[in-house]
């Protein structure tokens, strides 16, 4: 058995997910076997920095630099809690594969900014806590080689979820949402993978707006409100949601910002602007499915979003000719569905294989993905 352990932190901002595993083998041969779930939940203050860190009119370096290594203390003590939470030493761990808190990123050049990605979270505190190897920045290397360095997890979903002769679209839905098109073929030259639009980031950043709370549970407010048409039309007609792939988006495009702009033009009770986002999510991943759904197909939902009753809704019904499932529905875990990926492309890392997925990102060639930090 080989202890390893995957952390993700999001552009939902809603904590920081570690899964321990056990994994063996690589490429198509990898076996991962869930054993434990945490989340660590931000404190208020450190969510206060991370936004300061994320906005264009608050951030600066001295508040980067000291948010890195905070962030890399935090991701350890995420580690060591789900490792107490299974009964196991730490020291037995035999790698960690750390996403990193995304701060920004550019997924092609524009002048004068070239095309770049910032992930933060100190690997070297995590190695020296954990006392184990750490691979992290998994980004990096693929855009390295002329992809845009997402979507990231691809490759985990070729080994985890193929299933021959069905065609699966597996949709997360976090902050931002994204698909991987697994086709019935289960060839991985044949798989695309891209972000269909905003997943939880306008309705998060409206509740705190609106309620002072981090999410809409259960879409409760979305659910009391009435969808405004006009509005709705607007947001679909973003210039991202018609482009063609491979793409790529974050806050950058949904973000605060982006939100802000909505409430200054548009005078909605809060309930309806919720219903309105809440759509705007649901009808974007219909759109940007809706090509590659060929015969039996199933749409399998992870993350934040697939705990959203009211956004799971919408979604069904704009996409009647689909079975819509959630990963538990299928023997996973929505929880741990990202975090599990970045135990199974550090374990790529560690053993010299490839982790991008290049018709998914645009890049030139499959290469091994992260930097190495040893123990």
């Amino acid at each position: 058995m080989v202890y390893a352990v995957g952390v993700m932190s999001g552009t939902s901002l809603d904590g920081i997910d570690v899964a321990l595993v056990d994994i063996s083998g690589k490429d198509e041969m990898t076996k991962v076997n869930l054993l434990e779930f945490s989340t660590l939940p931000f404190k208020e203050t450190t969510l206060q920095k991370i936004r300061e860190a994320l906005s264009l009119e608050k951030s600066d370096v001295e508040k980067i630099c000291s948010l890195n290594v905070e962030l890399g203390e935090l991701f350890a003590q995420a580690v060591l809690n789900v490792c107490k939470k299974a009964g196991i030493n730490s020291e037995d761990v035999a790698f960690v594969g750390s996403h990193g808190q995304t701060l920004f990123h550019i997924p092609v050049e524009r002048k004068p900014f070239v095309a770049s990605t910032l992930q933060i979270g100190d690997p070297a505190v995590i190695c020296e806590r954990i006392k184990t190897t750490v691979v992290s920045n998994f980004r990096e290397r693929d855009m390295a080689v002329g992809g845009q360095g997402a979507p990231i997890v691809p490759y985990s979903e070729y080994v985890l979820y193929q299933k021959k002769g069905v065609t699966r679209l597996l949709q997360n839905i976090g902050g931002i949402g994204n698909v991987t098109v697994l086709p019935k073929s289960g060839k991985l030259a044949d798989m695309i993978a891209f972000d269909t639009g905003p997943g939880n980031v306008i309705m998060n950043e409206l509740c705190v707006h609106f309620f002072n709370q981090e999410y809409d549970e259960n879409g409760f407010y979305a659910a009391q409100g009435t969808v405004d048409q006009a509005l709705l039309d607007e947001l679909m007609a973003h210039p991202y949601i018609k482009k063609p792939y491979p793409k790529t988006t974050g806050r950058e495009d949904f973000g605060k910002q982006f939100t802000a702009s909505l409430l200054e033009k548009w005078t909605l009770t809060p309930q309806d602007f919720l219903a309105t986002a809440t759509m705007f999510t649901a009808k974007s991943i219909a759109f940007a499915i809706r090509p590659f759904i060929h015969g039996q197909t199933e749409l399998i939902i992870g993350g934040g979003g697939s705990y959203n009753p009211t956004l799971l809704s919408m979604i069904k019904r704009e996409l009647p000719e689909v079975s819509v499932l959630i990963q538990e529905e299928i023997g996973f875990s929505s929880e741990a569905k990202e975090a599990i990926s970045m135990a199974v492309l550090a374990n790529q890392t560690i053993q010299h294989s490839i982790g991008n997925v290049p018709s998914a990102t645009g890049a030139k060639r499959a290469v091994p993905l992260g930097s190495i930090t040893y123990y």
